[in-house]
């Protein structure tokens, strides 16, 4: 089997009003040096698109597995009290209200990060491909367990007739709000 190759990462400008930081599933017992090491390594990248989101007024939406709460997330990432958490299984807008937080605010782009690319990252991206949204995603933001689940999510989005016309892949210092 030939490995493709990967997709050319694209420069985004995003209009703040119009946009959602959504951060899935960073949560201590799956984002750690054990566990989830390529998670870890995300952080940093992670914490910083956060702070630019927060400077520009992006509205952010976190997300948690199930059985989680508001104190499992990373610290280097937790949320500020106000910012909306929904608690599902892989596709965050599942069985929660995503969508109508993300209509309350007129949002018409979500960037999506976080880990479990394979799961979270993968089917809320295609998720909300579906609902219509464009959708950032950027690669150096989001982590699985190794490479592989990461290159194959960041194929998928690209090409899958689901979420091909509506996913820029991008890199977070290529994002600008």
């Amino acid at each position: 089997m030939q490995v493709p190759d990967p997709p050319e990462l694209e420069r985004v400008e995003l209009d703040p009003k119009e946009t959602a930081l959504l951060v899935l599933d960073v949560q201590n017992r799956n984002c750690n040096e054990e566990r989830r090491p390529r998670c870890v390594a995300t952080l940093p990248r992670i914490r910083k698109l956060l702070e630019t989101a927060r400077s520009s007024n992006v509205q952010v939406v976190y997300s948690l597995t199930r059985g989680a709460d508001r104190s499992d997330v990373r610290e280097e990432v937790a949320p500020m009290d106000g910012e909306e958490i929904v608690s599902s299984s892989v596709d965050k807008f599942q069985g929660t209200d995503l969508e109508g937080i993300l209509a309350a605010g007129d949002i018409k782009t979500v960037m999506v990060v976080g880990t479990s690319a394979h799961g979270a990252v993968l089917h809320t991206a295609t998720g909300a491909a579906l609902r219509d949204l464009r959708v950032v995603v950027p690669v150096d933001c989001i982590s699985s367990s190794d490479r592989y689940p990461e290159q194959y999510t960041v194929w998928h989005l690209a090409n899958a007739p689901g979420s091909r016309r509506h996913v820029l892949l991008s890199r977070s210092d290529l994002i600008h709000m």
